[in-house]
């Protein structure tokens, strides 16, 4: 049975796999970010990469599987990260009230055999978030509550957030930080999950 590394400290993420089953450990690149590409769904698939890259250099990269990845929320061919500050979360949020966005993670797997050769399986999936309009009152409640400030886009569509989301089209999973089915799919096949 091959090991299973999650390389990510995201809560979310790891809640998400535990939900399906998969035993897993956590490790955390620490490697600065940086991306050349220029497409949204390309940004993720390179960051997502390279996490799972620089967690499987620290390993005995043998009989395990390394899963990368990264999330990114777009406006207006914008990028939205996470907030500095509760001002920037403020017009972030404001940006995203009554129209629609959209939400990219990019997963990176690492299949290692047992002789440290891998198979690399890279994927972007995209989400569209219609997100209804908001009072001023309601975008700073919602900051008060803090949710917003470690999250790209400022917000968290299974949190407090979920009161104003008119709908989505795609893979709700997929806007949490991970697609899990995809993701539970290709490491089916290394490893008994349950």
């Amino acid at each position: 049975m091959k090991r299973i590394i999650l390389a990510s400290g995201s809560p979310r993420r790891k809640e998400l796999l535990e939900l399906i089953g998969l035993k897993f450990e956590i490790a955390v690149s620490h490697k600065e970010e940086y991306y050349k590409s220029v497409l949204p769904e390309e940004i993720v698939k390179e960051l997502s990469l390279m996490k799972a890259e620089n967690v499987a250099s620290e390993q005995d990269a043998r009989n395990m599987i390394v899963i990368g990845a990264d999330t990114i929320v777009v406006q207006d061919n914008k990028i939205l990260g996470k907030p500095k500050d509760e001002n920037e979360a403020y017009y972030m949020l404001k940006s995203l009230q009554g129209r629609a966005h959209q939400v990219f993670t990019g997963v990176a797997i690492l299949d290692y055999d047992s002789s440290g050769s891998s198979r690399i399986t890279s994927h972007a999936e995209e989400t569209k978030v219609y997100v209804h309009e908001m009072e001023d009152e309601e975008i700073q409640r919602y900051i008060r509550s803090k949710e917003p400030m470690d999250k790209a886009g400022a917000y968290g569509i299974q949190g407090k957030f979920a009161a104003y989301i008119d709908k989505i089209e795609g893979n709700y999973y997929n806007v949490v930080g991970l697609p899990v089915s995809y993701v539970y799919q290709k490491v089916k096949k290394g490893v008994r999950p349950f």
